[in-house]
């Protein structure tokens, strides 16, 4: 599941995006380059989960282009998570299974059971999914991302409804899929996930990319007025 190294650089050229008459995102030019993940701060409002359906592919641009690597970007090389995840009317694993339609019918069994396995849901394979917790549904939620062997995997705000227990756990797995090699692009509101998770940083207020900067130099020295404020906790107008 390593993703090929043609899935990158992620490119955004003077990419902007509106909506009924109101201008969402402007002027946004990002290069995506490294296989760390990139995490997307900002204020409520400021574009993030929009900035990733673009990415995703769901939403069209209204100016400027995404790319990725020497490819147009499109939804077959890409999976998205949303904050509160769909479950379909079926078994965990079934769940999976459902996001195996690639793989040969004989296989797919076999291979929803080893992702359950990785997201430690093994032991609830047959239970309905809609009756699993909020943390236990995001984990087969990831697994059935994990399913489409993506090459960039697109987090919005993954862990905003959980406990402390069920974000270390969603945390793990996020690590584990990075680190076969598929580009992670997460928006949280977690100051501290983003500390624990980013390679580098892009932040967001009112629909401009302000920062895009390695994580430690973002955390450490923000070179913007308003992440100085944002890192301070402070309101943003």
């Amino acid at each position: 599941m390593h993703a090929p190294s043609m899935s990158l650089p992620i490119k955004l050229d003077r990419v902007g995006y509106s909506a009924g008459g109101v201008e969402i995102l402007k002027d946004i030019s990002l290069t995506l380059a490294s296989t760390s993940p990139t995490i997307v701060l900002g204020p409520n409002g400021a574009g993030k989960s929009v900035l990733l359906r673009l990415c995703h592919g769901l939403l069209t641009p209204t100016s400027g282009s995404i790319s990725t690597g020497n490819m147009n970007v499109s939804i077959e090389h890409t999976a998205l998570l949303f904050q509160r995840p769909v479950m379909l009317r079926r078994t965990t694993i079934a769940n999976v299974i459902y996001a195996l339609s690639h793989s040969e019918p004989q296989e797919r069994k076999a291979r929803a059971f080893q992702l359950l396995s990785r997201v430690g849901l093994a032991q609830l394979a047959y239970r309905p999914a809609r009756k699993l917790s909020g943390g236990e549904q995001q984990r087969v939620a990831l697994a059935r991302a994990w399913a489409r062997d993506p090459k960039i995997l697109f987090l919005d705000e993954p862990t905003a409804n959980l406990d402390p227990a069920a974000t270390r756990a969603v945390e793990d797995i996020v690590q584990e899929i990075a680190a076969t090699g598929v580009k992670i692009v997460m928006a949280t509101h977690d100051l501290g996930q983003a500390r624990r998770l980013a390679g580098d940083v892009v932040f967001l207020h009112q629909g401009c990319a302000i920062e895009h900067t390695p994580a430690e130099r973002f955390f450490n020295s923000p070179c913007s007025i308003e992440a100085a404020k944002f890192l301070r906790g402070e309101l943003l107008a």
